[in-house]
């Protein structure tokens, strides 16, 4: 089996599901058109948004079913993205806090996905 590398999510509108990645991710996607796009989230690993009414076959899952988890080294770093992100406009769901797996804090995007940051074991 090879390596996951590529994640996608249904979206609304790929418009403005672009635009606030392209705000988190501080760049533009590799591609997009008016119903998909893809990002270069990491090293090897992209995101695509495809447009929900486009997908085949339909999905079945409910919007905003899905969480993106981005790893930091330190509890510092997770409060400065936070902060960072918050002045940009993002929706910051949960506010940093320490969970079991370490400090986090939770985002949404324009359909609900979150988009979660964390420093494991901080």
């Amino acid at each position: 089996m090879s390596v996951l590398g590529f994640t996608l999510l249904y979206v609304e509108s790929p418009a403005k599901s672009v635009a606030f990645y392209e705000a988190i991710f501080g760049r533009p996607p590799l591609n997009s058109s008016a119903n998909f796009a893809m990002f270069q989230a990491a090293p090897g690993v992209t995101l695509g948004l495809w447009a929900r009414h486009d997908v085949q076959p339909k999905p079945v899952a409910a919007a905003g079913s899905s969480e993106l988890g981005f790893p930091l080294a330190t509890k510092d770093e997770v409060n400065a993205l936070a902060t960072a992100w918050q002045k940009k406009g993002v929706e910051i769901v949960q506010r940093p806090t320490q969970m079991d797996f370490g400090w986090t804090f939770a985002a949404v995007d324009p359909d609900g996905h979150r988009v979660r940051v964390f420093a494991p074991g901080a």
